[in-house]
């Protein structure tokens, strides 16, 4: 099992990729502050740190600084900051990979396990993210539901991961669309409504009967296991 150290200080943001990643197989300890992120560097032992830059006590980059001072354990930042000078500065002071916000916790599942191949430390983490009798394997781009495969086209298989990767979390199409459309100041909402009805259609529910997939008006999308709201 992957053990990763979540240094975020939003505690919206904090939570939700917290429960994103446990939901992925991994191990989470999530803190808010560079200080209580450099204590748990040593009592904590972590495989990974995600790191945030925009921290009230001392910023991300001076963090990274002081880990990479003592110890090679890799380093994803994890901040909206997207120039390329940053980006590169960021890279060149000797973390492993950058994610740009916002981004699902299955993208930064998929980073952290490709970081760790990199460095040669390969923890037994499950990959697949499980919701009900749905169950999705990101690593095989294979999702089931009470174990029959589901016919997916790339966006579909991508869009139900997003959604899947926090379920009971409320979506909007516009962080859909930056999500699995990589379109961040948006683009049209319609498309996301007519891959909701395929998924739907393939998940054998509509919108009038959901199972899986709930709409909240003016609001957004999510994915809940049937019952449970």
């Amino acid at each position: 099992m992957v053990r990763i150290l979540l240094v975020e200080d939003d505690e919206h943001i904090r939570r939700s990729l917290a429960r994103g990643l446990t939901e992925q197989g991994a191990s989470v300890v999530a803190v808010g502050t560079a200080v209580e992120g450099i204590r748990s560097v040593s009592a904590d032992q972590p495989d990974v740190v995600v790191l945030d830059l925009g921290l009230p006590d001392l910023d991300g980059s001076d963090v990274l600084a002081l880990i990479r001072a003592s110890s090679d354990l890799p380093v994803v930042i994890a901040t909206a900051r997207d120039t390329e000078r940053d980006v590169i500065r960021l890279l060149d002071a000797g973390a492993d990979d950058y994610l740009v916000k916002p981004f699902s916790a299955a993208q930064a599942m998929a980073r952290i396990r490709a970081v760790l191949r990199r460095v040669g430390a390969t923890p037994d983490a499950d990959p697949r993210v499980v919701v009900g009798d749905l169950v999705i394997d990101p690593s095989r781009r294979l999702a089931t539901l009470a174990d029959r495969p589901l016919d997916l086209n790339r966006k579909e298989f991508d869009l139900l991961l997003a959604l899947a990767s926090r379920p009971g979390e409320v979506l909007s199409k516009r962080q859909l669309l930056a999500e699995v459309w990589q379109q961040p100041w948006g683009g049209a909402d319609r498309t996301v409504d007519v891959h909701l009805s395929w998924l739907r259609r393939k998940l054998g529910e509509t919108a009038a009967e959901p199972r899986y997939l709930h709409s909240v008006r003016g609001v957004g999308v999510t994915l809940a296991e049937p019952g449970s709201r």
